[in-house]
């Protein structure tokens, strides 16, 4: 497919070589009787840049059918990501092949700007049956460097990669729960993102600072609590998050809603809140009774664990949607990747933004934050890692940690390591103190999307776009277990209080597995299909 696009992208590049040979070929067949008159220096650099532009234009096309330019590679078959999840970074030279595609434009234009050159010759010409060449308009140089700068594209409306069809969009309950009452939101002004552009998806970086979040209306009342449905998800199950005393588990799904279930009770004991598009992120706060949730809406919502009441609302502008978020072990501060590359750091305490990060050119795809509360590690859908001072706000480290995306990130509790997953199908622990690989963990078939560790830190879980969960000996890098349901892809994954593996995916239920291996069992099945 991407073949068969490098060809078609030649067309227009050939085209515009050959008009911008017939446009100079009137003054070629002057011959060098042209040469003598006082305008023909003029006339000679507009030949010259037309010529050097054709010249451009057949490199060019070249480029792009010797398959040189390379445009968005494509994931492994039947293994669909969701939503804006289904993104991919571009390989090769993106900027190069920007230039190319917009050379043409430039040069039609360039070449429309020019007519007076050929059109009023003969108005112009003096009388007296002098041959004048009459100076055109200067000819526009196109720009060293383009950069196009579209807003995050949402993908879930946008053609996946070949052979991976994305899933259905969330089916939307013929009744769904009350929504919680609005409440205050922390608006954050950046500048204003860049418009959108076709596909392939190409990201500018994000902006560079943003102004404070501001409460923009007081603390409504708390609603009424939300009827109890035994229910489950109606759409990809995409996050699973454990409390502290391993009795609930929170999940967030396509379908946008939040949910709280029983684990012993095997029950839902809520429908927790709801996001305005597909839920991300869901997590429980150090103290217990509130949780933390995030979505492709760009809202991050404080929530009453007890009720689902909506607490505080902080919203990321023009930042894009929240892709995924991680909270200091204090529960002071919040940290948020987006879709337009920025990282933001938020005082939760302070119900504001403490710092904009905008270090990533492509969508942020995981986060994380180390043990001790002052550092941060983030992925992009490119590959590259980067490592945050989130007291301070400064950029630490930065390097090309995996061939594709980086979909999950954890530190280690020594607070010295870190371990990432990623589209080239691999797990690798990293030393954060010489930014080393120390070892990598292979098995997978697809993207590994989620990892996950367990208390003690001895193992490793992952889950991945090839159907699969697995569970590996952190010491050794071997695999101790291996679970396929053979539902299709799976998204989240959670250690359990008891050691058990915790996954939700695809086929919107949330299973049981058995931690040295084994079948699971359904803990929570997904709603009845409509």
């Amino acid at each position: 497919m991407n073949r068969s696009t490098d060809r078609l992208l030649s067309l227009p590049l050939l085209a515009a070589a050959i008009a911008c040979v017939m446009h100079a070929w009137p003054f070629l067949a002057t011959g060098a009787e042209s040469l003598a008159h006082p305008l023909a220096d003029s006339a000679s650099m507009r030949l010259t840049g037309f010529l050097v532009a054709a010249l451009a234009l057949v490199v060019g096309a070249l480029l792009f059918l010797a398959g040189l330019l390379p445009g968005r590679p494509a994931h492994q078959a039947g293994a669909p990501l969701f939503g804006r999840a289904a993104e991919v970074q571009e390989l090769g030279r993106p900027h190069l092949r920007r230039f190319f595609q917009v050379l043409p434009a430039v040069t039609v234009l360039a070449l429309l700007a020019d007519q007076p050159w050929r059109g009023g010759e003969a108005a112009n010409e003096p009388k007296g049956g002098q041959d004048v060449v009459s100076a055109p308009p200067a000819l526009a140089t196109p720009p060293a460097e383009l950069v196009l700068a579209p807003a995050p594209p949402d993908l879930a409306a946008k053609t996946p990669p070949a052979a991976e069809p994305a899933p259905a969009s969330p089916a939307v309950p013929a009744s769904p729960p009350a929504a919680p009452a609005e409440a205050p939101k922390t608006v954050l002004a950046p500048p204003a993102a860049p418009p959108e552009a076709p596909s392939p998806p190409q990201l500018a970086p994000p902006p560079a600072t943003a102004s404070p979040p501001e409460t923009v209306a007081p603390l409504p009342p708390a609603p009424p609590p939300l009827p109890t449905q035994a229910e489950g998800h109606r759409d990809a199950v995409v996050w699973l998050a454990v409390s502290q005393d391993g009795r609930e588990v929170m999940s967030a799904s396509t379908d946008r809603m939040i949910k709280l279930w029983d684990i012993d009770g095997k029950r839902l004991i809520r429908n927790l809140g709801e996001h305005k598009d597909m839920a991300r992120t869901a997590l429980f706060m150090p103290d217990g009774k509130t949780a933390l949730t995030a979505g492709d809406d760009g809202e991050i919502v404080l929530r009453n664990l007890a009720d689902g009441a909506v607490l505080h609302v902080f919203s990321a502008g023009q930042n894009g949607g929240v892709r995924n978020l991680a909270i200091s072990p204090d529960g002071k501060l919040a940290v948020s990747g987006h879709d337009t590359g920025a990282v933001i750091v938020w005082d939760l305490e302070k119900g504001a933004v403490l710092h904009v990060l905008p270090g990533h050119d492509w969508s942020v795809s995981s986060v994380a934050v180390s043990p001790d509360g002052t550092k941060a590690l983030s992925g992009s859908i490119d590959g590259e890692l980067k490592l945050w001072d989130i007291v301070s706000g400064t950029q630490l480290r930065s390097w090309h940690g995996h061939e594709q995306g980086a979909y999950g990130a954890v530190f280690t509790a020594d607070g010295h390591h870190a371990i990432t997953g990623s589209g080239d199908y691999t797990i690798k622990l990293w030393d954060l103190d010489s930014f080393r690989e120390v070892r990598r963990f292979e098995g997978h078939s697809g993207t590994v999307y989620e990892i996950a560790l367990s208390a003690d830190g001895k193992r490793l879980a992952s889950v991945s776009l090839d159907g699969t969960a697995r569970i590996w000996d952190m010491d050794t890098g071997n695999q101790i277990a291996e679970f396929d349901p053979g539902t299709g892809p799976i998204y989240a994954v959670s250690f359990a209080a008891d050691g058990t593996l915790l996954t939700g995916g695809y086929d919107r239920t949330i299973r049981d597995w058995p931690a040295a291996g084994g079948e699971g069992v359904v803990l929570f099945a997904g709603a009845p299909q409509e």
